[in-house]
């Protein structure tokens, strides 16, 4: 038996390394002798380019993997990093490893994409058992469904039916204590049958600015539900305030477990199942919505090809100008909220939530251009970038998604300027260049400079109203 670490790093609520512990702690109570446990992980730079995985989340992927050879060794698992290019690698190399090794099962996590689960059915066409487990949602994907035995297209009823499973049913969580049992088999550090090895280090330092998950689930968390959860409904869309939890990384690449998640949240606030006009509710709303695209993806796998999930869309005729995407891309739009936007997520690999939608719908409203194009700038800047929830939010903003903003409702970004950022906090931190200007005049600052001939600040690459009836009559064609 091998296990195959795949989106899937952590030990914590971990099914697939459990059900491995499990079945070797058997065998060793049968025969009193502990089997070697083996474990693989594939460090693939060609597939994470063709996926378009970003440098600092390769970075925060590779971190953890050290990491986790760390706390497998405690385990009595030692695990192996190898490096295959390419999905087809990792078959070729887990055939010949299985036949080598004559290892018949390998223990998996599922994963949702396309082309792992294509990858996954070549290993299983080869004779190789894959038994695969389910951790990347809360409810199992499937489960929910309309009275048509049709997943929910609409978040709403989705999320009622969420909760109305999770309060019926509630969910499997495997808790750190039941992995304790197994640290009698750990590892010496650094040594193996006697022989001294080296883990593969691989640290460009993009990603230091996150801490491992171990110091999150030990500080972050504790400190996010005690001192922000309260007010995160309120701050939440605050860009200049770090109100949000800031976990998304850790779920994208399974270092944190969504299931853990929503039992420190219950663990702290017993009713918010049923609270849903509870400010804390607002946490778990986000959650949900994080569950809803990837039972979307399980249902919808075109949505992983770029199809628009609202075919009446086809016939969209999206503008190829790269100048203007480039400009957008750079931060260089002369609306002062989305370029600070842009500027935060090309400096930093991370851009807050409000802001997403903000700079979504004026790449798709205001300039016309493909969501797809801003679909894959994200993925190859993000520490975050998950294709379910990137294509969901993306779909979301260019009207063409599952529970998409009507096609009419396109952001103002002055008028969001004014909202969320009222005094221009989070952008003067990010457009230093626009420190001398106002506040009431920072949002889109073109005439006050003008009055005193300032040249500090690049014109506006689009008029807001001609933009909005530009998009209208755009989506009124299709």
């Amino acid at each position: 038996m091998l296990l195959w670490f795949r989106n899937d790093l952590r030990v914590h609520d971990n099914p697939a390394l459990f059900y491995f512990l499990q079945q070797h702690w058997q065998a060793y109570q049968q025969q009193g002798e502990m089997p070697q446990m083996r474990a693989l992980f594939f460090i693939s730079h060609g597939q994470w380019l063709q996926h378009r995985v970003s440098d600092i989340k390769i970075d925060l992927i590779l971190r953890h993997v050290d990491w986790l050879e760390r706390e497998l060794g405690k385990l009595g698992v030692r695990l192996e990093v190898v490096e295959c290019d390419n999905f087809q690698q990792q078959v070729d190399y887990l055939g010949d490893y299985c036949r080598e090794h004559n290892i018949r099962q390998v223990v998996v996590n599922d994963e949702l994409e396309v082309n792992e689960r294509a990858r996954d059915r070549q290993l299983t066409a080869l004779g190789i058992e894959l038994l695969a487990f389910e951790c990347d949602v809360i409810v199992p994907k499937g489960k929910l469904v309309n009275q048509d035995r049709q997943m929910f297209k609409v978040f709403t009823p989705f999320k009622k039916a969420w909760l109305k499973y999770v309060r019926q049913n509630g969910f499997d969580y495997i808790a750190k204590d039941k992995l304790s049992p197994f640290s009698r088999f750990s590892l010496e550090a650094g040594y193996e049958d006697g022989n001294e090895y080296r883990r593969i280090k691989y640290h460009t330092g993009l990603s230091d600015a996150w801490p491992l998950v171990d110091e999150v689930e030990r500080r972050v968390i504790p400190e996010f539900l005690e001192e922000k959860l309260e007010s995160y409904h309120e701050l939440r869309d605050i860009p200049a305030i770090k109100g949000t939890s800031g976990l998304s990384p850790y779920l994208a690449i399974g270092a944190l477990s969504p299931r853990y998640l929503l039992c420190q949240l219950i663990n702290q606030n017993p009713d918010v199942l049923n609270a849903h006009d509870s400010p804390n509710f607002a946490w778990l709303n986000e959650l949900i919505w994080r569950e809803f695209y990837r039972h979307l993806m399980h249902h919808f796998p075109s949505l992983a090809k770029g199809k628009n999930f609202r075919s009446k869309y086809d016939s969209l005729v999206w503008s190829q100008d790269k100048a203007l995407f480039k400009l957008w891309c750079q931060g260089r739009t002369g609306y002062p909220i989305v370029d600070a936007a842009m500027r935060q997520l090309n400096k930093t690999g991370w851009m807050h939530n409000r802001l997403r939608m903000i700079v979504a719908s004026f790449l798709t409203k205001h300039l016309l251009i493909d969501w797809r194009w801003g679909e894959n700038y994200f993925m190859e800047s993000l520490i975050d970038g998950d294709l379910a929830a990137n294509n969901g939010g993306w779909q979301w903003a260019a009207s063409t998604g599952c529970d998409a903003q009507p096609y009419f409702r396109i952001f103002n970004p002055v008028l969001q300027s004014k909202k969320f950022d009222p005094k221009g906090t989070f952008i003067r931190k990010y457009l230093p260049e626009l420190n001398s200007v106002p506040d009431n005049e920072v949002h889109f600052p073109h005439d006050y400079l003008r009055k005193n001939k300032l040249d500090i600040y690049w014109p506006a690459i689009v008029d807001h109203k001609f933009a909005r009836e530009r998009a209208l009559n755009f989506y009124q064609g299709a």
